[in-house]
């Protein structure tokens, strides 16, 4: 049995992660302790593994186990668009919907004066280098709809201007969203992208 100031080490690291707070990284440690057998091993385990295999795609940026990702490897994928994304979820939850077949690419964050973040520390010059040397028709930017999000789609479409056709992601109400719950942005993108039935 683990010394509980190693407990307490777990349960601080695990506080740590996006969704957790000191409570539920408490009751997480102590439902793994309990079940550690069929679970604590087993993900200490693949935590293990996965901390040594894990490796960017050289090309998009994507997370796997190869030096390039099954995605960009896949040349059926291949069709002359990359889908722009902020980050690897953003990533993953295109692909969860399975309408986009073509490739992507991670900036891995948006441009932030505040935060001093500059087109070198994204991956904008490989998009730029990408879209030199592949056969790319068509970037969608698919960046969140935040000031830092906009911003950085209209450097990244400044860069691109007349190289490559540019698209964005549609934005305004959900499917099955109610304009009573919808803030005021999302309400004035919907007006704004209005279109003829």
């Amino acid at each position: 049995m683990p010394d509980r100031s190693e407990i307490d080490a777990l349960i601080e690291m695990m506080a740590r992660l996006p969704g957790l707070g000191p409570r539920s990284a408490r009751r997480t440690v102590l439902h793994l302790i309990r079940k550690r057998e069929l679970q604590l091993k087993p993900l200490a385990e693949l935590m293990t593994k996965v901390a040594s295999t894990a490796r960017e795609c050289l090309n998009c940026g994507n997370v796997g186990t190869a030096e390039i990702c099954p995605i960009c490897a896949d040349e059926r994928r291949a069709n002359g668009q990359i889908c722009v994304v902020e980050d690897v979820g953003d990533l993953w939850a295109m692909e969860r919907g399975g309408s986009f077949k073509g490739r992507y690419h991670v900036l891995g964050g948006t441009l932030s004066a505040l935060d001093r973040v500059g087109p070198e520390e994204l991956r904008i010059p490989q998009l730029v280098a990408r879209v030199d040397s592949e056969a790319v028709t068509e970037v969608i930017l698919a960046l969140n709809a935040t000031v830092d999000g906009q911003t950085t789609a209209h450097y990244i479409a400044d860069q691109l201007e007349s190289r490559v056709a540019l698209t964005s992601l549609a934005q305004g109400v959900p499917i099955g969203g109610e304009l009573d719950y919808l803030d005021d942005g999302t309400i004035t993108a919907a007006l704004n992208a209005r279109r003829k039935l």
